[in-house]
């Protein structure tokens, strides 16, 4: 058994049959589905990094982060390279989201890191969640 196959990966809610799904809760799917594919890089200098390299596809960027220069830089590399760039309300969110927490036994995240910028490299496999995602960064 590998160390993935032993970790324990809270799932978001599914919506109800015929209502939509929210922005955040596809946004929380895609982030948990690219994670589980290896496709997600957590942090500024793996993410711009990522970016540079144009192998980023999506950029996620916590708007509490409380360095000017941080998200600068990272709007900056994203209209550079033609990233889409999607904010979240807060990095410990962000960072739950993106995996770095524990989880209990009950499925909640416990001792949560705060992570102001997570980069998409791979989706994954191709869910609603994704296509929701993508209508809402090309609306904007």
């Amino acid at each position: 058994m590998s160390a993935d196959e032993g970790a324990v990966v809270a799932e978001a809610p599914a919506p109800a049959l015929g209502e939509p799904m929210d922005i955040e809760t596809a946004l929380q799917l895609v982030l948990r589905k690219s994670l589980a594919h290896g496709g997600l890089v957590r942090g500024l200098h793996e993410s711009a990094k990522a970016i540079e390299k144009h192998a980023a596809q999506l950029c996620v960027l916590g708007e509490d982060c409380n360095q000017p220069d941080y998200v600068k830089l990272v709007k900056a590399l994203c209209a550079e390279h033609n990233v889409n760039l999607m904010t979240v309300p807060s990095a410990k969110t962000l960072g739950e989201w993106a995996g770095l927490c524990k989880i209990d036994s009950e499925g909640k995240a416990r001792k949560v890191v705060g992570c102001s910028c997570v980069v998409v490299k791979d989706f994954g496999e191709d869910h609603e969640a994704l296509h929701i995602v993508q209508k809402h960064v090309s609306s904007n």
